[in-house]
């Protein structure tokens, strides 16, 4: 019985030790007023296609980068490079998130006090990035209309600590014969009063939508800082 205990007690390390950082992370964001925002999904959701159009959307009005976090290739840093803005790779090996240590560390040899956002794409995991706090502002959910209306309710753990959800490639809802009132009705059941855009990243549909929230966010922060 002492194996079990002892996991729960190294995990518990590991959080703390976590949260500790990602205070840190915190504290330096909002004193160069960046702010920031993750996004976790499931692997193929979309997340990485729908960060290449914000980026490119964003860079003209503001100073914008990313750090993009996977378990191997940089093939999703090379393809956010193209939208010209400062882009770093995070290979995580065999772990399944991102951790606030990795993304300290990638953040080596960037004024922050030069960016207005920095988005932080995280491995496409559900579960692992649920615990892991990365001192961002705000932690979008994605989850497309081929993944399943229920993914609210199998996965409620990120739901609950996401800020928004996003519904992607609404360009296939009818192929998909996706059921929208019933995504919608399981994300309030997880988690009651989140707000909920859908998006399509091929047509641009609700990508307006987000830039405005966005936008919304980033002042309501520095308003209160």
């Amino acid at each position: 019985m002492n194996p079990p205990t002892r996991l729960v007690e190294v995990r518990q390390k590991v959080l703390k030790q976590n949260d500790l950082v990602a205070r840190t992370l915190r504290e330096r964001f909002h004193a160069a007023g960046v702010y920031v925002v993750s996004l976790v999904s499931s692997p193929g959701a979309g997340k990485t296609r729908f960060l290449e159009l914000v980026l490119s959307l964003l860079r003209d009005r503001y100073r914008t980068a990313a750090l993009v976090g996977d378990l191997a290739t940089d093939n999703d840093a090379e393809r956010l490079a193209r939208t010209q803005v400062p882009v770093k790779q995070i290979t995580t090996g065999t772990v399944c998130h991102l951790e606030a240590d990795a993304v300290a560390k990638a953040l080596e040899g960037w004024r922050l006090e030069e960016l207005d956002f920095l988005f932080i794409e995280n491995v496409g995991n559900l579960v692992c990035p649920s615990s892991y706090d990365l001192g961002e502002d705000m932690r979008l959910v994605l989850f497309s209309v081929t993944e399943g209306e229920d993914k609210p309710l199998k996965y409620p753990t990120i739901f609950n600590t996401a800020d928004v959800a996003i519904i992607t490639k609404m360009d296939l809802a009818k192929a998909a014969e996706f059921d929208r009132e019933a995504a919608w009705r399981n994300i309030q059941a997880v988690r009651p009063g989140m707000p909920v855009l859908e998006l399509s990243a091929k047509t641009g549909e609700g990508v307006e939508a987000f830039l405005q929230l966005l936008d919304s966010r980033r002042s309501a922060t520095r308003r209160g800082s």
